[in-house]
């Protein structure tokens, strides 16, 4: 097979399952490739890939070279495995210039410039193991001072922990909409789902946590319990209060939208969705090894990496 042949082959495994990448192989080339031999090249490309990423100099150059503020978002999401469904962890490493100064108004509605390079990284494995990932990618993508390196999160015990002792310095960031998410739960058990005075009292508290961090949404929290009665509500309210209350430093958002820079972590999100559950959700149920090297290859595909691999291996 071809190295081009190679490079479609790879492509459509780690796009679709392997028997809808044969019957698609058929269809756009006129080639018959089985399922099996599709699957083999997948297997064999994604340890070359790794290879490459470890011991090629060219591999990470265009990340290095790249202009920007360096942000690191991980998050995770459920594989079907052989051994039952397991969580699949992910992170992106990315260049971002930044943006024009924003008000805490403008957060949802403003225009972050593009990011100019991406690196992305998937693995099942303990939350200490995937950590050390993220040492070893510093030092391929040459990253030194990780105290001008920003961390994106959904608040994840295990994400902070890992980033103390693997991005020591790094300014964290709760992702604005988990926080959202959060404030709109505990309206909803306050006032009802769906009525006004949840929407209103949802707007309003956002406002004063994008505006005052924690200070600001915390007397927020305080003069609203004052006039809840209802159980349900009050439980919202300690909820929500426990959940913002346990990382003020993570709720710097006035201030990185004064910079121009990023307040939530939508890159692991989508990667969530784009890189992992597009294609690892519809193959079955995978063996952990090789669900990990398939998992490799729709990370190079979701990266810059892909066409740099294919041209300089």
């Amino acid at each position: 097979m071809s190295r081009q042949a190679q490079r479609m082959v790879t492509l459509a495994g780690a796009s679709w399952s392997f028997d809808r990448a044969s019957k698609h192989m058929k269809e756009l080339c006129g080639w018959t490739v089985s399922d099996k031999k599709i699957r083999q090249v997948c297997q064999e490309q994604s340890g070359l890939i790794g290879q490459w990423g470890r011991e090629n100099p060219q591999a990470h150059q265009s990340f290095r070279e790249a202009q920007g503020d360096v942000e690191f978002c991980t998050d995770g999401t459920m594989v079907n495995t052989t051994g039952g469904w397991r969580e699949m962890r992910l992170g992106i490493f990315a260049k971002r210039p930044r943006g024009a100064a924003a008000a805490p108004q403008e957060w949802n509605t403003r225009k972050l410039p593009e990011t100019t390079a991406r690196v992305a990284f998937a693995a099942i494995e303990t939350s200490d193991r995937f950590g050390r990932r993220w040492s070893r990618w510093l030092d391929r993508l040459g990253i030194r001072d990780t105290s001008k390196l920003t961390v994106l999160a959904d608040g994840a015990r295990w994400i902070w922990e890992e980033s103390a002792l693997h991005l020591a310095g790094a300014s964290e960031v709760l992702d604005i909409f988990h926080a959202a998410e959060q404030i709109a739960a505990a309206a909803q058990k306050i006032y009802g789902e769906g009525t006004n005075a949840a929407q209103a009292w949802t707007v309003q508290t956002r406002l004063k946590l994008l505006t005052e961090g924690w200070a600001g949404v915390a007397t927020h929290l305080r003069e609203t319990k004052k006039l809840v009665r209802k159980a349900a509500g009050r439980a919202a309210l300690k909820k929500l209060e426990t959940y913002l209350g346990r990382q003020p430093e993570h709720l710097q958002y006035a201030q990185r939208l004064a910079q121009g820079r990023s307040i939530g972590s939508g890159q692991a999100e989508g990667a969530c969705r784009h890189m992992i559950a597009r294609r690892l959700k519809n193959g079955g149920r995978w063996k952990v090894r090789r669900v990990n090297r398939m998992a490799k290859l729709c990370a190079t595909i979701y990266s810059d990496h892909w066409d740099a691999y294919w041209k300089s291996a």
